[in-house]
């Protein structure tokens, strides 16, 4: 079945969330799994009791809503990490450092390990001032949008879904203006993910445009 147009470009917010589920979170677990734990990405160590392990997200999930294990919240989601990731934000043109799947992570986590996050409304308020942020320096990178790529280094998974159609759009638009015969295209762009960036190239954001 065909999907919907406004869905062509892009996976859906539930289909990230489901790809952020595989990243490896560290949990205190209260169970001894007595072996090997095989999953289809690998296997994993045996869980024991006061030891830490580092499981995908979703095991760690899981293992919390059955009251086995206590999850460790990661370095860049507690206050400290936060604060700083904010102040860059507002005072750097670049995007601070965070995870490719912070978001999504920072929302299951919140859903449901809200007691294992110290101050975890503060945080909450934190997560949601920095999302603001990084949405405002995103919407003016219009102003550095090429007939090409737009670099942006340091941005998530679910923030590039986000502005994919917009950025689709202008690409479009600027295509046409571009004068007939012009030699220039995406081979003048830099890698994509090179060095941990994001350079988003017209064919990136619209790989199902002909």
């Amino acid at each position: 079945m065909a999907l919907p147009r406004h869905l062509k470009n892009g996976l859906t917010p539930l289909e990230i969330e489901f790809l952020a589920e595989n990243e490896l979170i560290e949990i205190a677990a209260s169970i001894d799994s007595k072996q090997n734990l095989e999953l289809l990405g690998g296997t994993l160590p045996p869980l024991k009791p006061l030891q830490m392990s580092k499981v995908p997200l979703w095991m760690a999930i899981s293992l919390k809503k059955k009251q086995k294990c206590n999850i460790v919240v990661p370095k860049w989601m507690t206050i400290d990490s936060l604060q700083k990731s904010l102040k860059d934000e507002q005072e750097q043109e670049v995007f601070s450092a965070l995870p490719y799947h912070y978001m999504e992570t920072a929302q299951l986590l919140l859903e449901n390990a809200c007691d294992d996050i110290p101050s975890a409304d503060a945080v909450r308020t934190l997560l949601k001032d920095l999302r603001e942020a990084r949405q405002s320096k995103a919407r003016k990178g219009v102003e550095a949008l090429g007939l090409t790529y737009i670099q942006m280094d340091h941005i998530g998974l679910m923030e590039i879904n986000e502005i994919r159609p917009f950025f689709t759009k202008a690409f479009y638009e600027l295509q046409k203006l571009r004068p007939a015969g012009d030699a220039n295209d995406v081979y003048g762009a830099p890698e994509p993910y090179r060095d941990g960036s994001a350079s988003l190239s017209s064919s990136m954001l619209d790989s199902s445009r002909q």
